[in-house]
């Protein structure tokens, strides 16, 4: 009875034991593969050199991380300044894939790119439409693929109303504001003439804000530019037609442009911060959600308004 205790006992610990080992090499495995990573990407970094930051503007631009892939102007603006102050690089190259954005996202990029003291190439590759196109326009030099879609100059408010759909049901929507127009824009109700007419006026203004830009960006008449200014977009061979563009071709035709005129050999070196794990998820379907240079908003209590 003695040596059948004493064998539990032991059966007991030595499986205590090796639960206590398993948990202990799991640990350091973690520990070990972490501290991997960290010393590989530091490696990766320390050899990753070149004299031609590429700084991609991929999918909707916004100023706030989003579940669906896009590009956050704050990123994308210190990558910029980043490379402007490197004395090792000797130009930018902007790799665009975007139907456009919010305008102040929009705008914080082109500024940021109109600040650079060195030459700064937009290659549009799929997609360069509205506010990414605003951002190319701030460029010394534009490429696209002839197939590409650019342009699109123009602002949108647009949205749902729900309001007939609440009445069906029974539904109230309660209104209590402080400040007349101060829901104005909500999914709620509709729009009354006066809102509908000030949120008109508003896209005016960014639409001629908009009209003016590519203009002097692109040394263009503005009258010209206003005709073009429909809102539509442009394949990359139309656009350079137009003048909207400078040359047909991608990133290759680009570092060949940017060799010749600064006399180098282009090393190209790719500025990106990594993929969230949910960007990396999003990455399967975010093509979904863009359409000729117009990106679907979510849905909101407010009217967004979008260079899209």
């Amino acid at each position: 009875m003695k040596k059948e205790s004493e064998s539990k006992i032991k059966t007991v610990s030595d499986i205590f034991t090796l639960i206590t080992n398993i948990i202990k090499f799991t640990v350091f495995a973690f520990f070990a593969l972490f501290i991997l990573g960290i010393f590989g990407a530091a490696i990766s970094e320390g050899f990753e050199v070149g004299n031609v930051a590429v700084i991609p503007i991929e999918g909707m631009i916004t100023r706030e991380d989003s579940f669906v892939k896009g590009a956050n102007s704050q990123d994308i603006v210190e990558f910029i300044e980043e490379a402007n102050e490197d004395s090792s690089i000797e130009a930018i190259l902007l790799d665009i894939n975007s139907p456009g954005g919010t305008p102040v996202a929009t705008d914080e990029i082109a500024q940021a790119v109109k600040a650079a003291n060195k030459t700064v190439v937009a290659v549009i590759s799929e997609t360069g439409a509205s506010g990414a196109f605003w951002i190319a326009t701030a460029a010394d030099r534009i490429f696209a693929n002839p197939m590409s879609v650019t342009g699109s100059i123009g602002v949108q408010a647009s949205r749902l109303e729900f309001g007939g759909l609440l009445a069906d049901y029974n539904v109230t929507y309660r209104r209590l504001i402080a400040g007349k127009y101060k829901d104005t824009g909500s999914l709620w109700r509709e729009m009354t003439p006066d809102e509908q007419q000030m949120y008109q006026q508003l896209l005016d203004k960014l639409h001629s804000r908009f009209i003016k830009t590519v203009a002097e960006n692109r040394n263009l008449n503005e009258q010209k530019v206003r005709s073009l200014a429909t809102g539509f977009v442009f394949l990359g061979s139309e656009a350079k037609e137009l003048g909207l563009i400078d040359e047909l071709g991608g990133k290759k035709e680009a570092l060949e442009y940017l060799e010749k005129k600064l006399n180098i050999t282009a090393e190209p070196v790719e500025y990106e911060r990594p993929l969230t794990f949910f960007e990396e998820l999003s990455g399967v379907t975010s093509q979904s959600f863009y359409n000729m240079g117009r990106g679907l908003g979510s849905l909101e209590s407010e009217t967004k308004v979008t260079l899209t």
